[in-house]
């Protein structure tokens, strides 16, 4: 305040009180401006601008949401549980949907290849038949 900034120097606002506080005016303009200038530099220098209008957007979308956010519980086994678990359901009925078609796609390669054999084995009784009528 400029009463303590009077305290402070004392035997020269007795002197000039009026250029006591011309020294005070200027010295909070600059202060202000010196402060303006940093906070600037500091938003600046680390992007906040941006940071904080996506923080008002996440904001924004929060109001509508009727359930709760989620919060740590402070016990991490179960913090990680309650992240990971839905994950790794999804992951699991997407690797039970891959394995049941690659179960479909071998019982359909075992079919041809039993057929393939079948097929073998009549060309063999066709070819020992044919063998044993030339002879």
């Amino acid at each position: 305040s400029y009463q303590r900034f009077a305290n402070c120097y004392r035997c020269f606002y007795k002197l000039q009180p009026e250029m006591t506080r011309s020294i005070y005016d200027q010295f909070i303009s600059q202060l202000q401006a010196s402060i303006k200038e940093e906070i600037q530099e500091v938003k600046d220098e680390g992007n906040l601008e941006a940071l904080f209008n996506s923080l008002d957007k996440i904001v924004e979308e929060a109001k509508n949401q009727e359930e709760p956010a989620w919060r740590p519980s402070g016990i991490p086994e179960e913090d990680v549980r309650s992240a990971m678990v839905p994950y790794l359901l999804k992951h699991r009925s997407y690797l039970r949907k891959v394995l049941k078609e690659k179960e479909e796609e071998n019982r359909k390669v075992a079919e041809s290849v039993l057929a393939g054999r079948d097929r073998i084995a009549e060309l063999q009784q066709l070819i020992q038949a044919r063998k044993h009528a030339w002879q």
